[in-house]
């Protein structure tokens, strides 16, 4: 067990660098749209380069985000169960669903997508909008973030284990405490 919480603690410092390069896509894309509004409104200047340079950002902060949403147990749940049964049902409902749902459809979705980004990567794709940019970088963002969210769903699913067998965690973090989301 002490072998997969390293595991988990390796892959949530993974998890939590991916969260900030997100973080700085965030104010990317921000500072990118502002200026593109700036050059086509204030200046008449216009590329397509830039609304697609937006687009491979927001991109960026979904799939990279993902995995650290995960990892700090912020991502969208139905809580309408989940919040008044016991901590330790909690915990196996969160096994189920990480065994169940997230696991296999991420790793799915990973294996389908790598396809597209090494066909678009051999092809040298380019977008078909004039002034475009290269497409392969935002199709590798999908098979990348995918594998991700499998790192971080096997390392939520070692921590809740952890817990349930009395193993301490070694510092990881684990929600053991459900607190309904503010709204």
């Amino acid at each position: 067990m002490h072998a997969l919480l390293a595991f988990s603690r390796a892959t949530d410092a993974v998890s939590e660098r991916f969260g900030r390069i997100a973080d700085w896509m965030v104010l990317g894309a921000c500072a990118v749209s502002a200026g593109n509004a700036f050059l086509r409104y204030g200046v008449s200047v216009s590329s397509n380069a830039w609304l697609e340079l937006q687009w491979y950002l927001f991109a960026g902060v979904v799939m990279l985000g993902a995995s650290h949403t995960l990892f700090r147990n912020e991502h969208v749940r139905v809580d309408i169960l989940y919040g008044w049964v016991a901590p330790r049902t909690r915990l196996w409902i969160d096994i189920l669903g990480l065994i169940v749902f997230l696991l296999p459809a991420m790793a799915l979705l990973a294996w389908m997508t790598w396809p597209q980004f090494l066909d678009s990567f051999l092809r040298g794709e380019m977008s078909g909008n004039p002034g475009g940019l290269i497409r392969w970088p935002a199709k590798l963002l999908m098979p990348l973030g995918f594998a991700l969210m499998v790192a971080q769903g096997l390392s939520e699913l070692i921590k809740r284990i952890a817990v349930l067998r009395g193993v301490p965690t070694g510092g990881t973090q684990v929600f053991t405490e459900y607190a309904r989301p503010e709204q």
